[in-house]
Order: structure tokens, then C-alpha cells, then sequence
């Protein structure tokens, strides 16, 4: 008698799970992740918007100024009043500073220096964008005037040294705008008073 053999299963007939089986089932793993991660991501996310929202809820302490001086409306540390005139320099014309809002809280403006240095009816500042002759009466009388310059360079400007030697008239008044070459450029050409008086410039 011959000895019993061990029954195999033939190998095509193993069953094993199709490539289908096995992708559907990454997937919902995957999906199962997926959505842990989603929740983590969500609660990390409200907790840092209640932090946010905390921030907005802390006294907010005012920005102190440093001492300035009354002259030259520089800080006290850095005061340039010993370097001034001690007394405003003696000169005929008057200047009309056209002074951009943007310049006023510079801290190294120097239109407050120039104001330092000359006596007070001699200088003044007037500080805007728009200007027209309805508001600005006073701005209206001065550029119509035949003696009024205004000191801003371009081709139709003339040379201030120039003109002051050729003119049988001293100016009585010169108009400069203070500001970035963009904000004098924007004063000048949108205010249609400023191109009624003497365009000037200067020659170095």
C-alpha cells in the first residue's frame, strides 16, 4: 500500500484579497486619519482664535512722548537750540511754507528749525493738500501778488539767483512746499494756486 500523500490546495485555487479589497481598505484608514487629523486641526485652531480674541481684551498702555523743547521741537536729549542764532535773523522776504501732512510728526523735520531762526511774521507755515481760494483767502492774496515766488524746479522754473539779478522788483514773498518729491509734486500740480506765482528754482 502506498503511503498517503498530503492533500494541497492548488495554487490558483488560494484565495487572497484582490488589489480592490486591499485599496478600499487604505482608504478608510486613510479616511480614519484624515479625519482625526481634520479634528486636531479644527480644535488647534479655535484655541488659537479664543488666544486672538484674549489678546484684544489687555489694557493697552499710551505711547509716551519724549520731553521736546518748545523752539526747535526736537526731544530734550537731542535739543539743536545751542547750534541755532540766539537771536531770528533780520531778512526781507517773507517765506510761505506749504507743509505736508505727513511731515508734521517727522521726528527729524526741519521746517520747526527753520521757524527757529526767524522772526515770526517772517515765516509761516500752513499745513494741508488741498488748497482753494473760497478757504484759503489769505494763501489766494499772496500767490496773485506780481512779487510772490514759488520755489519748486522744473522746465518752466528759472533760476532763483538769476532772477533776483535780473528783477528791478525784490520778491516779497517765497512759497516753498515741504515734503517728498511725490507729496510736493502732488501739492503743486493739484492746487492751481501755486502755478500762478514765479516758478523759481535753485542752481547748485
Amino acid at each position: 500500500m502506498e503511503p498517503q500523500k498530503e492533500a494541497r490546495t492548488p495554487p490558483d485555487l488560494i484565495v487572497r484579497p484582490s488589489g480592490a479589497l486591499r485599496s478600499q481598505t487604505l482608504s478608510e484608514e486613510e479616511r480614519q486619519e484624515g479625519g482625526a487629523s481634520l479634528v486636531a486641526s479644527t480644535l488647534g485652531a479655535e484655541a488659537d482664535s479664543a488666544s486672538a480674541d484674549g489678546l484684544w481684551e489687555l489694557p493697552v498702555e499710551p505711547a509716551e512722548r519724549r520731553p521736546e523743547c518748545s523752539r526747535c521741537s526736537r526731544p530734550q536729549k537731542v535739543c539743536l537750540c545751542p547750534f541755532l542764532p540766539v537771536h531770528p535773523l533780520h531778512i526781507s522776504t517773507h517765506l510761505y511754507i506749504i507743509q505736508h501732512p505727513a511731515e508734521e510728526n517727522k521726528v527729524l523735520r526741519t521746517v520747526p528749525l527753520l521757524a527757529a531762526c526767524l522772526p515770526q511774521d517772517k515765516c509761516k507755515v500752513k499745513i494741508g493738500r488741498r488748497f482753494s481760494e473760497e478757504r484759503d483767502v489769505e494763501l489766494s492774496t499772496v500767490c496773485r501778488k506780481s512779487s510772490t515766488l514759488i520755489l519748486y524746479p522744473g522746465a518752466e522754473a528759472t533760476d532763483l539767483e538769476e532772477f533776483i539779478l535780473d528783477s528791478p522788483v525784490y520778491p516779497s514773498t517765497i512759497i516753498i512746499i515741504d515734503g517728498t518729491w511725490s507729496q510736493a509734486k502732488d501739492i503743486f500740480y493739484k492746487n492751481s494756486l501755486f502755478r500762478l506765482p514765479k516758478q523759481v528754482k535753485l542752481v547748485f
